[in-house]
């Protein structure tokens, strides 16, 4: 019997994909904390890593974060340019708190799910949705 196939072409995450995604992301938070970044468009503004999506080889991570306080979305992602500016930076942090074999390179996104999750809780509110349900 034969393996069934994913026609989407995307493979789940392993369990050590899950893992090392969660070590890292715990890794990132502690660095950007110490709020240590030295480039301008960072300057006092704090960052939620909602999630770290690591590679099947983990020599890749893509980091989806949001800033908090600020609320357009140019304004928004102005500092995910500033952060994939500083990867390197970060990365060498990183190497320095985490014990994997290789130090994987960092993309940051903006995580858009909260805008997502806004947009449908606005859209369960609307005084029709509510009638029909």
């Amino acid at each position: 019997m034969s393996k069934p196939r994913n026609r989407g072409g995307a493979r789940a995450p392993s369990q050590r994909q899950l893992r090392a995604g969660e070590l890292l992301r715990h890794a990132l938070v502690d660095i950007l904390r110490r709020d240590e970044l030295r480039d301008p468009a960072l300057a006092g503004v704090s960052i939620t890593v909602s999630e770290v999506r690591a590679s099947p080889d983990l020599r890749n991570a893509t980091v989806y974060c949001t800033p908090l306080g600020v609320s357009e979305i140019s304004a928004k992602q102005t500092k995910i340019d500033a952060l994939n500016r500083c990867a390197r930076y970060l990365r060498g942090q990183l190497g320095r708190e985490i014990e994997l074999r290789f130090t994987p390179m960092l993309d940051f996104r903006l995580d858009e799910s909260f805008e997502e999750a806004r947009h449908i809780d606005d859209l369960l509110r609307r005084h029709d949705v509510k009638r029909d349900l």
